[in-house]
């Protein structure tokens, strides 16, 4: 399902749009494993070879031709914490908060799905130090405080906030003491040229035992491709607050090799790492987000 950024407040609360995603995106998947109940999904997982039969769904079985097993209200397979950049880069581009909200309503819809699997969710959110940290329950009532929560960082005005990436990972991973899969999103810029510090704190994650899905939010378009109009422009580093004047062809092929190298780098570190990477265009719909996810979601069943 896709969502025009720009126009994100006038299709209703948060807690409405996380659902609307989610089961846009669950109806419209092809072959689906949870195809025929909607998101009653959350009362199954599939049945593993081996388990008792006692609890198999045989209606399930009979609309969708695979075996699942029913589930039950206090079952917690998994502890999810979601990682939000809320720092100034993920402002932009500036008219949409385009970054940031994509980031947002990501985080809304994975909530909802997580909760309704029965999984516990938490989440952190921050700039250069953490300026959110919730608890971690899978409960409907918590849920509800999650979608709060994140509603207020929707409207927040934009604020000159820098990254400091590798510190707060860091500092997230000794704050998580279960075994958990760590979801973040952020455009993994930083105030630094040493990008090893972003390697070794995403390193640091992945020693502590956690599973770490890392979607990079970017604009393709302009924070990769550089494609911009050829004509004057001043451009301005939204945590710094640097202005530039120049034009795009000035400088379009030193920034677009320099950008590819650095991405290049992240995602070859990540597969290093055994994190999952995933590059995540601001300009595409969220079925990329929802589909990593499960992916990831059936890896560690």
């Amino acid at each position: 399902m896709n969502i025009d950024l720009k126009k994100v407040k006038e299709f209703g609360n948060i807690e409405l749009l996380a659902r609307q995603l989610v089961e846009g995106f669950i109806t419209g998947m092809h072959k689906s494993p949870y195809h025929g109940f909607s998101v009653e999904f959350a009362e199954h997982r599939l049945y593993n070879t081996g388990e008792s039969t006692k609890y198999i769904d045989w209606k399930a079985y009979a609309k969708t031709d695979r075996l699942y097993s029913k589930r039950f209200e206090e079952e917690t397979n998994l502890r999810c914490h979601l990682v939000i950049d809320n720092s100034s880069s993920m402002y932009y581009p500036v008219e949409n908060k385009g970054k940031v909200t994509f980031s947002i309503l990501s985080a809304a819809a994975l909530a909802y799905l997580l909760q309704k699997q029965r999984d516990a969710v938490g989440i952190f959110s921050f700039s250069d130090k953490i300026e959110l940290q919730t608890q971690i329950k899978s409960t409907s009532s918590h849920l509800h405080k999650l979608f709060i929560s994140l509603e207020k960082m929707l409207d927040e005005t934009p604020k000159t906030k820098k990254t400091s990436v590798a510190p707060v990972l860091h500092e997230i991973a000794e704050k998580i003491h279960k075994r958990s899969l760590v979801i973040i999103f952020s455009d993994m810029f930083q105030n630094t040229i040493n990008n090893q510090e972003i390697f070794t704190a995403l390193q640091h994650l992945k020693h502590n035992k956690h599973e770490v899905l890392l979607f990079h939010v970017t604009d393709i378009l302009t924070e990769l491709n550089f494609n911009f109009e050829e004509r004057p422009y001043e451009f301005q580093d939204m945590e710094s607050g640097e202005k530039l004047k120049l034009q795009p062809s000035q400088i379009k092929d030193l920034y677009q090799q320099k950008m590819k190298e650095y991405y290049q780098a992240l995602r070859l570190k990540c597969g290093q790492f055994k994190i999952d990477y995933v590059e995540a265009d601001i300009n595409k719909n969220f079925d990329q987000v929802l589909s990593a996810f499960l992916i990831k979601r059936t890896k560690m069943t």
